[in-house]
């Protein structure tokens, strides 16, 4: 490879297809702000408009005057960047050049991968409101499912809209869901397609994630995609002849950055197995 017949735009398009292959967190985020993003440290002010009053109408009688909605901002702020740098030396044969570099590509993806699915669930996790955190331990199928119930009712009581739930578990949990038929009669048998995204399958209403990187390895995190925000880009990837050494280099940097504005449509599970 040359600095000559460098083209970022494929090597970006590239890692980004990477990325959404090995990326779980994000299934858990809304990315509608994600356009207004050029670098790290920008911020994106996110309007929301407070509750209108209901009244009774009554004919022939004027309404009362109409009232001002009141509104409220949060800040998106672009507070996360990763970057990655590489080489490839020229005594490297020829032949195998694009197939090292197309490697090293995507296990930089699968590195940026596991660093930002760890900061998503984290912030996840550290949003669930008190109320909807449970304690609990877990041996046998039919109590992993109660769980998942339990959640259920959270996201109920709470009003989150039942299309669009998702759970994320760990491990443990999904050894112990395989064993009970209300999982596996439910999605199980669809999973072998899907398992490449870490969806697993469906139960109690929630599309299930299997995730080795929710925090402390063992929570249950439930919730919706309207009560997180995320945005990130690949703002830079850059070739570069190596001053010192016979070598082509490659770096790249993902700045990214999320909230989250509805916590009350999240619920948790610190679970021991």
């Amino acid at each position: 490879m040359s600095i000559q017949t460098f083209i970022p735009v494929i090597w970006e398009a590239r890692l980004l297809q990477h990325l959404d292959n090995a990326l779980i967190a994000r299934n858990f985020f809304n990315q509608d702000y994600e356009g207004n993003i050029t670098d790290q440290g920008d911020t994106v002010r996110i309007n929301q408009i407070g509750n209108v009053s209901i009244f009774q109408y009554n004919r022939n009688q004027d309404m009362t005057p109409p009232e001002t909605l009141a509104t409220s901002a949060q800040d998106l702020v672009i507070d996360q960047a990763q970057a990655f740098n590489f080489q490839i030396d020229d005594i490297d044969r020829v032949q195998a050049r694009s197939e090292l570099m197309d490697s090293a590509m995507q296990r930089s993806a699968y590195s940026l991968a596991e660093v930002e699915d760890t900061f998503l669930f984290n912030l996840l996790g550290a949003a669930v409101p008190t109320a909807n955190k449970v304690t609990v331990t877990i041996s046998t199928p039919a109590e992993m499912y109660e769980l998942l119930v339990q959640l259920r009712k959270i996201m109920v009581i709470n009003n989150v809209p039942s299309i669009g739930r998702k759970v994320a578990v760990p491990p443990d949990a999904i050894a112990l869901l395989l064993k009970d038929d209300r999982f596996v009669g439910t999605g199980g048998t669809n999973a072998e397609s899907t398992l490449q995204s870490g969806f697993v399958g469906r139960a109690a209403g929630f599309d299930i994630f299997e995730v080795n990187t929710t925090p402390g390895g063992n929570t249950v995190i439930a919730g919706h995609q309207l009560a997180s925000t995320f945005a990130g880009q690949i703002v830079k990837t850059e070739a570069y002849r190596m001053e010192k050494r016979f070598a082509d280099g490659l770096k790249g940097l993902s700045v990214y950055g999320a909230k989250t504005l509805i916590p009350e449509a999240l619920a948790s599970a610190t679970v021991t197995f």
